[in-house]
């Protein structure tokens, strides 16, 4: 049986050339063939190229494409010849099943011009299939009473092929007991039966083998075999009997798994086992045992998957009814699907532009669609809808077929991009709908121009302006987009005043911004009229213009120019003439002065700078009008010069000079004479004080270094003064303490010394005295009083002679004990009117204390000491218990509170008669002289 092919192919060659033959075309623009199933992938089907009016190469130019819908690709072109060729194996069987008529309808698309053409290709049956059993094998029970003539249903052959390829007749081996009789059923098919043509005896032969054939009406001539084994049963004379020969039941296609369609009922008049009926299907389809259910016992058929119609719309089965005792009775079922609205429509996008320029026209095709919904009747008819307010519309073609068309012009400008939603709708209840969009871009086309957001511009810029520095920027604006609204700038070319525009200013093309080639100068330029343009990139270009007024600001860079009077040529020098006679306000000349600038940069004003002779003259502020301020004198000079200065009010203000030179005189011979006299004026008062200047800052220099120097000075001397303070200090330490005398808890020593520097700010003298020791007991000497030496330093070292007691200490004051104020602490106070203040702080006591050890420290090195010795009077003898404060020496005076102006004296009252005098009892030379 392998080799049936082979001999097909070996014998098919002449069929197939006539059935490639069978071409026809409608005039309704369909297109027929035919081809022989089974044929190698490429062969033959039709000169398609032909049939469409085009040349073999024409096909792949003009796009033409082959379209169907949801199924494999069984056909395609061939772009060298032009024709249809099969695209894979074609199985008729496999495609058509059991129809007489097998045709595969698919459309040609011509891309170009989007047209479809309908095409419709039979397939030609060959004898490639065997008639079949189901079983290799079937066992069949017949009762053993069985009447002559009675009849065994056979299983019969099913074959792929049809017409005269399909199943035909049946052969049944030679046997004495049965021979074989073939019907026809309502379905065309021929069921083989056997009959029985003499009785059976079980005893003799208990079971028949038979060998059934099925033939075709092939050539060759393609059979197959079952075997049958008959076995003879005990006697059983009463078969089951179904309530209907045929039952036929309608459901939908949604009802749910499970569900009971059913049941079948057959009866047996006979008892026992020989009346207990069993039902099961005969020579059911694979599709009929997966799709339903038959119970054995009760007869109910269930469906056991999901029903589809758009797969099956009906289902056709035999169910056998069997007694125990080998006796049956068929019956048929017939299912019928009912369709159900369960599919949505689909939308097949077969071609479309994803964009489109503005401008095309209204009618132009935009996208070609299919709509296909699987369901049947009213559930499968479809209506199709776009949004109302978009400039598109829908157009039927060729079966399901739709296309896109533009209504109206489009504006990119206006609407960029379109999402065009296409709704489809079934008819269905409840109706199913599918949305499915579309993205439209619209292209730009060079439809619009730039625009400026003003009509004119303008704008200004200072003089004396930087090369290079920008003045303005313009920007104009494109609707469209890409190239179409990229814009450059540029300035409209022309000459001013025979130099060309582009030597003062420039424009980027790209930003638009202007910018200043030249420093401009408002006296010879103020203003420039500029048309700028601006243009797109799109092709052909679009442009505009604007104008642009760029307005030179004036600034002050002009000094006063001075008309008159103007300096002569020749090198003389102009002289003005005035009367000596003349009265105030005669006016004797006028400067005149004029500025380039403009407006406030050009108002003038006049003053007299310097004058030979201050007072004399005046000079108009506004006018510059020079006129006689007095009356001349005898003493004023022949020859007056002026200096006049001119001053514009500019920011900063510039300015100009003129030198006047007035010749006094009452008559011009008196001119004449003096004129040769009179030079150039000098302006050595100039250099003087330049001189002076520089002298002067050369002396604060030098006295701002002796300043520091003597700062200096002076802090080394304090420095070292409180090293020898130290030193005094240790010195005092060894001292008995009969030498010291306890005063309210301080200790001094009963010997003061005074030390006294005068020095005058506005003198050239100076002293330093150094008085004698001071003793208790005894009066100072007129010798000793004279033997204070001057320090220093003037010219007339004896001058001090000259003033007889200067140096010398007045006496001390018999009754000088201390008062409440004038004692140690800071419970005493003293008026303000008094000259000698008593140290009211810590830090003034610890100074006053200070000084007094160093006075001390002074008197130690001296040859005198106290208690004891020549001319002295031991303290035991001078003091006894009757010793009160009076009799110490007033160690106050003469001594010098830092912080203050005064010295401390004693009690207020008189010494020797006389008044203190600043609190000490030497006499000063001057007011002026500052203590030390």
């Amino acid at each position: 049986m392998a080799d049936l092919p082979r001999r097909w192919c070996c014998g098919d060659l002449l069929l197939s050339f006539m059935l490639l033959g069978m071409l026809c075309q409608s005039g309704s623009g369909q297109i027929r063939y035919s081809v022989a199933e089974e044929l190698e992938k490429g062969s033959f089907v039709g000169d398609i190229a032909k049939d469409l009016g085009l040349q073999p190469q024409e096909l792949a130019e003009r796009g033409v494409r082959i379209v169907s819908r949801g199924r494999t690709q069984l056909f395609s072109l061939n772009p060298r010849s032009g024709s249809l060729v099969t695209g894979e194996r074609i199985d008729r069987e496999e495609l058509c099943a059991q129809s007489a008529r097998c045709v595969i309808n698919f459309n040609i698309l011509v891309e170009n011009k989007m047209k479809i053409y309908g095409v419709e290709v039979e397939i030609i049956d060959i004898n490639d299939n065997l008639p079949r059993f189901r079983d290799e094998e079937l066992k069949v029970k017949v009762n053993e009473n069985a009447a002559v003539g009675t009849r065994l249903v056979l299983p019969f052959a099913r074959d792929a092929d049809v017409g005269v390829n399909s199943l035909q007749s049946y052969q049944l081996s030679t046997n004495l007991h049965f021979s074989l009789d073939v019907k026809s059923g309502s379905d065309g098919q021929n069921y083989p039966e056997l009959v029985l043509e003499r009785p059976l005896d079980r005893e003799k032969e208990a079971t028949h083998d038979l060998l059934l054939t099925a033939l075709d009406g092939g050539d060759p001539v393609l059979s197959s075999t079952t075997r049958i084994r008959v076995t003879v049963l005990d006697a059983n004379d009463n078969a089951p009997l179904f309530t209907q020969s045929e039952y036929r039941v309608s459901v939908p296609e949604s009802i749910p798994v499970g569900t009971r369609l059913l049941t079948l009922t057959a009866t047996d008049a006979d008892e026992g086992i020989n009346g207990k009926v069993t039902y099961s299907y005969r020579n059911e389809e694979d599709k009929i045992s997966k799709t339903f259910q038959l119970d054995s016992s009760l007869g109910e058929i269930t469906t056991i998957q999901s029903l589809d119609y758009e797969e099956s719309r009906f289902y056709l089965m035999e169910v056998v009814a069997q007694d125990g005792g080998a006796l049956l009775a068929s019956a048929k079922v017939l299912v019928t699907v009912q369709d159900v609205n369960d599919n949505a429509p689909e939308v097949i996008l077969t071609t479309f532009s994803s964009s489109v320029s503005e401008d095309c026209l209204p009618g132009t095709i935009i996208a070609l669609f299919s709509i296909h919904d699987g369901d049947s009747g009213e559930n499968g008819e479809t209506s199709c809808s776009i949004p109302r307010n978009l400039p598109f519309k829908l157009e039927r073609s060729v079966d399901n077929y739709y296309h896109l068309l533009t209504t109206r012009a489009l504006d990119r400008e206006e609407t960029s991009d379109y999402n065009i939603t296409i709704t489809v709708t079934d008819h269905g209840t409840p109706p199913l709908s599918t949305e499915n969009q579309i993205s439209l871009k619209v292209a730009d086309i060079n439809d619009n121009p730039p625009t400026f957001s003003q009509t004119s511009y303008s704008t200004s810029i200072p003089e004396n302006n930087p090369r290079g520095v920008s003045i303005f920027s313009v920007t104009a604006h494109d609707p469209d987009s890409g190239d179409n609204s990229r814009i450059t700038y540029s300035l409209a070319e022309y000459t001013l005043e025979g130099v060309p525009l582009s030597s003062y200013v420039s424009m980027n093309s790209d930003t638009g911004v202007l910018y200043a080639l030249c420093s401009f100068d408002y006296e010879q330029l103020r203003d420039l009229q500029l048309l700028v343009k601006a243009s797109d990139s799109g092709n052909p270009p679009l442009s505009s213009n604007v104008s642009l007024n760029l307005f030179v600001l004036d600034q002050n860079d002009n000094i006063p120019e001075i008309l008159y009077p103007t300096l002569p040529t020749d090198g003389s020098t102009g002289v003005e003439l005035a009367p000596r006679s003349a009265e105030p306000g005669y006016l004797v000349t006028k400067v005149v002065a004029v500025d380039r600038d403009s407006g406030q940069n050009a108002w003038l004003s006049y003053r007299l700078l310097k004058a030979s002779e201050p007072g004399l003259f005046s000079v108009g502020l506004h006018n510059g009008e020079v006129r006689t301020a007095r009356v001349l004198l005898d003493r004023d000079a022949l020859k007056q010069n002026l200096l006049v200065a001119v001053q514009d009010h500019g920011q900063p203000p510039l300015s100009a000079t003129v030198t006047l030179t007035i010749a006094m005189a009452d008559s011009i011979p008196d001119v004449l004479a003096n004129l040769g006299s009179i030079k150039p004026p000098s302006y050595s008062d100039d250099s003087d004080l330049t001189l002076y200047l520089v002298v002067a800052v050369a002396a604060v220099s030098c006295v701002f270094l002796a300043f520091v120097i003597v700062m200096l000075a002076l802090r080394l001397r304090r420095w070292h003064s409180s090293r020898l303070l130290q030193v005094s200090r240790g010195r005092l330490t060894g001292m008995p303490t009969s030498h010291i005398v306890g005063v309210d808890g301080m200790q001094a020593f009963l010997q003061t010394y005074s030390h006294e520097i005068s020095l005058t700010a506005d003198s050239r003298k100076s002293h330093l005295i150094f008085p004698q020791p001071n003793y208790v007991d005894t009066l100072i000497s007129e010798e000793s009083c004279e033997k204070s030496e001057p320090l220093l330093v003037s010219d007339k070292v004896n001058a001090n002679k000259e003033e007889p007691g200067i140096d010398k200490q007045a006496p001390p004051n018999t009754d000088w004990r201390f008062s409440q104020a004038q004692r140690p602490g800071t419970s005493g106070s003293q008026n303000g009117d008094e000259t000698g203040t008593w140290p009211n702080n810590q830090f003034d006591t610890e100074m006053l204390q200070a000084m007094i050890l160093a006075s001390a420290s002074e008197a130690a090195d001296g040859s005198s000491t106290l208690g004891g010795g020549a001319g002295t009077m031991g303290l035991s003898a001078r003091y006894g218990p009757q010793f009160t404060l009076q009799h110490v020496p007033d160690y106050r005076q003469n001594v010098y509170i830092p912080g203050s102006n005064a010295t401390l004296t004693n009690a207020p009252g008189k010494r020797d008669g006389k008044a203190p005098a600043g609190g000490n009892g030497n006499k000063k030379k001057s007011g002026k002289k500052e203590k030390k």
